[in-house]
């Protein structure tokens, strides 16, 4: 009797765990994503087979399954596990555990995974505290971070262990787990025979943006509010969770959006050019219209720096420079506190005076090249670091423009069959019109075929 109070017990705790924890794979063949690490010759799984598992630390985003991975791995090599907190521990636990492992291994001759979460948030003492027993082989650490651990890991520590890198998980990935979950009896929603239409698969799938974790809690709440809201006179057969009802339960509306569809390409179509017709307001609507829809933020940041060189150019050399450092403060600082870094490049851009001179001028001559093919270089502007590129005439009657006033002296540098050809015209527009200045009086020179006065 008190077996089977202890099994529903049991039974009724399972119940009340999150979807996400249900759904926790137990084996490395059930685990989804990683192929790099876990499938057939990675890394991890071929230590495993061979029961040689090493210290490492587990580098990547949340939700992307390192936690699953360490319980795997203790568990394929039935090893003690121990998972503990960055978070809510100090040395003096550390030291329990460590006891603990000596005495798993003296009674029960069993190795002891001590699996370490948000390893970076350990201070300096705290990692020391490991140092001496990872080193010894007492325990095999394993640390999971969202951190780069080359500046969270203090080095000693970190030259212990192996850093392998985890990827965020794929749409497939997700949507994959998703049905899983669906589909699944025990821990998942199997008996309750519902199932995501397209549309509103598609939408949990971006939202997780590759967070097995935010998939499992967004699914596990509509298919809740779907169960309260519908009666059970349709149980029999599949019932859908549509995008509607996926919205009504995430209280979040799902914005038009196809990261690879037609809508995809409209909107940063729309954003590439309120930036070049200069209005701030719109592009700041269209940039957060992608963002709100779950665009990539580092897809938009590289199309505004194409947009610096193709739209801005020489017109204003600080934008590419400012839409470089957008990009570098997103990949530091990330979602939400990135974002403003693009919507003020973003504002840059729009204000900035606009030249596609260099756009223009390198079509031109990539479509010349095309044409003229390989021309050679000529002779008194090629390299000639032996005596007999010398007497072959390399480099005779260069000019070294610094042996002349202002630098600059006339002399042909483009092949024979291209010489006076002019690809790149600046315009009249911010410091393009100083290098325009500076272009006509050189091409000046050049035409009237007069050299400057050599310095002394």
């Amino acid at each position: 009797m008190t077996d089977i109070f202890e099994y529903h017990a049991q039974k009724a705790f399972d119940a009340s765990r999150p979807l996400a924890e249900r759904m926790r794979p137990k084996t490395l063949d059930d685990f989804m994503g990683q192929s790099h690490v876990v499938g057939e010759g990675g890394l991890i799984r071929r230590a495993i087979e061979r029961d040689r598992i090493f210290s490492m630390v587990l580098w990547g985003p949340p939700g992307c399954g390192k936690t699953t991975l360490a319980r795997i791995i203790a568990g394929e090599t039935r090893s003690h596990f121990v998972h503990f907190s960055a978070v809510l521990a100090g040395v003096k636990e550390i030291r329990a555990v460590i006891e603990d492992a000596k005495n798993q291994l003296k009674l029960y001759r069993k190795r002891t995974i001590l699996f370490v979460d948000e390893i970076h948030r350990f201070n300096k003492s705290q990692q020391d505290a490991f140092l001496h027993h990872v080193e010894s082989g007492l325990i095999t650490l394993i640390g999971a971070t969202t951190e780069n651990p080359s500046f969270e890991v203090i080095p000693p520590l970190l030259s212990r262990c192996r850093v392998i890198t985890l990827k965020p998980l794929l749409s497939e990935e997700i949507s994959a787990i998703l049905n899983q979950a669906l589909r699944d009896r025990e821990g998942g929603l199997g008996e309750k025979d519902l199932f995501l239409t397209p549309e509103a698969l598609s939408h949990l799938v971006r939202i997780a943006e590759g967070d097995a974790r935010i998939a499992l809690n967004g699914l596990e709440l509509a298919a809740s509010l779907f169960i309260q809201e519908n009666d059970d006179s349709g149980k029999n057969k599949p019932r859908p969770i549509t995008l509607q009802d996926l919205e009504k339960a995430l209280q979040k509306k799902a914005l038009m959006y196809d990261k690879s569809g037609e809508e995809h390409y409209n909107l940063i179509s729309a954003f590439h050019k309120c930036l070049r017709g200069s209005d701030p307001d719109a592009a700041l609507y269209w940039l957060e219209r992608m963002l709100a829809a779950g665009e990539d933020p580092l897809f938009v940041a590289r199309r505004m720096v194409r947009f610096a060189s193709e739209d801005v150019g020489n017109a204003d050399p600080q934008a590419l420079r400012v839409a470089l450092g957008a990009m570098e403060a997103f990949k530091f600082l990330g979602h939400p506190e990135g974002e403003l870094a693009l919507a003020q490049a973003a504002v840059y851009l729009s204000t900035a005076p606009k030249s596609n001179s260099i756009y223009a001028a390198y079509q031109t001559v990539q479509d010349v090249i095309k044409t003229s093919g390989t021309l050679p270089v000529p002779l008194h502007i090629r390299n000639a670091p032996t005596k007999l590129m010398k007497d072959l005439g390399y480099g005779k009657d260069y000019k070294y423009a610094h042996d002349y006033a202002a630098a600059y002296v006339p002399q042909d540098y483009l092949p024979e069959k291209l010489q006076g050809q002019q690809y790149y015209f600046p315009t009249d527009r911010g410091y393009e019109k100083l290098i325009k200045q500076r272009l006509e009086k050189w091409r000046g020179l050049n035409q009237k075929g007069s050299s400057s006065k050599k310095r002394t």
